[in-house]
């Protein structure tokens, strides 16, 4: 059906698959589809993830952490296949009962204190072991204020630009045109911020950066959706020179290792139990 013949119901109604890459796994109704425990390894923090941007954010700060001598950070990652829709299980539904990835236990606690949420995971590690987050009132405010940017920005990236310009099963004009201006613009709103800053909050290295690289630094590296030409990335100068930075730190490169089951088989860490892994 083309896009102009469309007319909506007065009500809508799950009849068909909507088609495009994830149609096997999207479905308008929340919990569990299948019985299915989650594993547990030794470490007090246990994540259960996958290393697409939103999974990139907690397995970089683990391991940032770590990279900082804080040996209370080690942790357990277990893969999380969403195309297996592993995600609807009834252990993962447990500790995200909105079925997307990352989500974290801290058994350091009692009961175990679950986080799910990228963001969400961002803060509660760095207010947990005092790292990657300013103590100063305005300068924290900055950081929050740019984690928060991220969290409602991404989806106009992914949900939006990404889908219909990677994923949809017909290209559509309007939404690719719709959603490339917003990430242009996005984009510029980076780049203008990073022509005056090292980092996203000023001289220091935060949790917004952790936040804002897997979407925006690997965008602007022409590392998602296979889209650096049509978004002439090149010219976001700025941005690609802080994801660059970013990308050469040790933390960066493991973090983006872990949960990831594509690409060359030296890149791969689908399961994380200790430094060993990497090896």
């Amino acid at each position: 059906m083309s896009e102009s013949n469309y007319i909506p119901p007065k009500v809508w109604t799950w009849d068909a698959q909507s088609g495009g890459k994830f149609s096997n796994i999207n479905r308008p109704i929340s919990g569990s589809t299948h019985e299915k425990p989650l594993p547990r390894g030794e470490h007090k923090l246990q994540l259960h993830s996958l290393a697409t941007p939103n999974g990139v954010k907690p397995t970089v700060m683990l391991e940032e952490l770590l990279e900082l001598g804080i040996s209370d950070a080690e942790y357990d990652a277990y893969t999380v296949n969403i195309m297996d829709g592993d995600q609807f299980g009834s252990g993962f539904v447990g500790i995200n009962p909105n079925s997307k990835i990352p989500a974290l236990i801290d058994y350091s606690s009692e009961p175990p204190t679950r986080v799910f949420e990228s963001g969400a995971i961002l803060l509660y590690l760095a207010e947990k072991f005092d790292a990657f987050y300013p103590k100063d009132p305005a300068q924290r405010a900055e950081c929050q204020s740019w984690l928060m940017w991220q969290m409602g920005s991404a989806p106009f990236l992914g949900g939006g630009f990404g889908h219909f310009y990677a994923y949809a099963p017909e290209k559509f004009e309007y939404p690719i045109n719709r959603y490339t201006m917003e990430v242009k613009r996005q984009l510029h709103v980076l780049d203008t911020l990073l022509a005056e800053r090292q980092y996203i909050c000023g001289d220091d290295y935060t949790i917004a950066d952790i936040a804002i690289y897997p979407w925006y630094g690997a965008l602007a590296l022409g590392q998602l959706y296979d889209a650096a030409e049509f978004l002439d990335v090149e010219s976001y100068s700025h941005v690609r020179r802080w994801a660059q930075e970013l990308e050469a730190r040790p933390g960066v490169q493991r973090g983006r290792r872990v949960n990831r089951v594509w690409g060359p088989e030296e890149e791969q860490v689908p399961e994380r139990h200790s430094a060993a892994d990497f090896k």
